[in-house]
């Protein structure tokens, strides 16, 4: 039922060990900038001791911008601008890699800077339509509502009159988001967030699902993985869009709050919700994938990873189902200088890739730019991977 017009290449055929397709978008600069930008994130103490540093040298008037801009910001980022990120577009689709317009400002307060980034969304998904390059969008309800808010609505605690007010403000801007997304045709996905706000957000996304994707997929949620009750979430979503009859938007990823989940849960005396090891985040992460596969007629899925093991299941349970590898409902996902070694080679290979491309001011960004360093740290391998493949590249180019 899912006949493929195309050849399909064996279990076998996929490699991620050819740095020239992986690397063929960077110059030797590029290249250069990335061995010693990795080099450096692989300290401890530069991660640990970079962000307070940074902050000061900013708020005194120190001309650390343009350093930064010129090394860390370049190898994650797009650029300050939607504008500005065309370069990183026009790159990443000459390897047959799509973006993911980002706009990465975290932690505003302000309800003129929700109205604002409401309709900085709403640019990124105008910046879309028409366009191959950028094939699906992304937001956070954070980024158009205050956490504190949030955080009571999941806690059950009773909203004042002027919370009730902020709360209204909140789903208009989601809806207005999506409302876009919907008349221009272009899939928007709602982004994870910390557990004790998740259930407003998932009940969000749920009901602007039941409104925008009765004839496709555009709205789409994010399943932490890392979190033990997730899979189990998924399927009774799945259940609710097989009975409601509208597509399932699905994005899985591991998870991005861990760290902060076990001490919250510790200090306050629940249960952690994030799963008791590497082993069992990694079957459930696996299985998530089987299911979505095993029902691509409703689920449009984005599989948000950077292990190679995943990727290597993902690709080969398409072959063995015969769905295309260019099926719509089926991308892999991985984030804007990370991977490249996964990302290009499976574009190569005719798979659905986008990336991540984060932008925004170079200030507002940082919180983003230092959690991807701290985040690469923690991840075992990671950065010795990252490592190993410039370092082929670069003894490739010289050979």
């Amino acid at each position: 039922m899912f006949a493929d017009t195309t050849p399909q290449p064996s279990k076998g055929n996929l490699s991620f060990e050819n740095t020239e397709i992986a690397f063929k978008h960077a110059s030797n600069a590029d290249l250069n900038r990335a061995y010693w930008l990795f080099k450096a994130i692989n300290s401890n103490f530069l991660v640990k001791v970079g962000p307070g540093m940074t902050n000061f040298a900013m708020n005194i008037g120190l001309p650390i911008k343009g350093i930064i801009k010129a090394t860390i910001f370049k190898q994650f980022c797009g650029g300050e601008t939607i504008a500005e990120c065309d370069t990183a577009i026009k790159n990443l689709y000459t390897g047959g890699v799509g973006t993911i317009l980002d706009y990465s400002v975290e932690g505003e307060e302000e309800e003129s800077v929700f109205d604002f980034t409401r309709d900085e969304i709403i640019r990124t998904i105008e910046r879309a339509t028409g366009d191959p390059a950028i094939p699906i969008t992304v937001f956070k309800v954070t980024g158009v509502g205050r956490f504190g808010l949030l955080e009571k609505l999941d806690a059950g605690t009773a909203l004042t009159a002027a919370e009730e007010q902020e709360w209204e403000k909140v789903q208009s801007r989601v809806q207005a988001i999506c409302h876009k997304a919907h008349q221009n045709g272009i899939p928007v996905m709602i982004d994870a967030e910390e557990s004790w706000i998740q259930v407003t957000i998932d009940k969000l996304a749920l009901s602007m699902m039941r409104r925008y994707n009765s004839e496709k997929a555009i709205v789409y949620n994010t399943y932490q993985i890392y979190r033990h009750d997730k899979l189990a979430g998924l399927k009774l979503d799945y259940d609710v869009a097989r009975t409601e009859e509208f597509f399932l938007g699905v994005k899985i990823v591991r998870g991005a709050y861990m760290e902060k989940e076990r001490k919250r849960a510790q200090e306050q005396g629940y249960a952690s919700p994030i799963q008791p090891d590497k082993q069992s985040a990694d079957r459930d992460y696996n299985e998530a994938l089987r299911f979505c596969i095993e029902h691509v007629n409703r689920i449009a899925l984005v599989a948000g990873t950077h292990n190679e093991a995943s990727c290597r299941l993902l690709a080969d349970l398409l072959n063995q189902l015969n769905i295309p590898h260019n099926h719509p409902h089926v991308y892999f996902s991985q984030l804007l200088g990370m991977s490249d070694n996964l990302s290009f080679n499976l574009a190569n290979a005719g798979y659905n890739v986008v990336k991540y491309v984060p932008y925004g001011p170079v200030k507002a960004v940082l919180p983003y730019l230092f959690r991807r360093a701290q985040e690469n740290t923690s991840i075992a391998g990671q950065m010795g991977r990252e490592l190993g493949m410039i370092v082929k590249e670069r003894n490739r180019r010289k050979s």
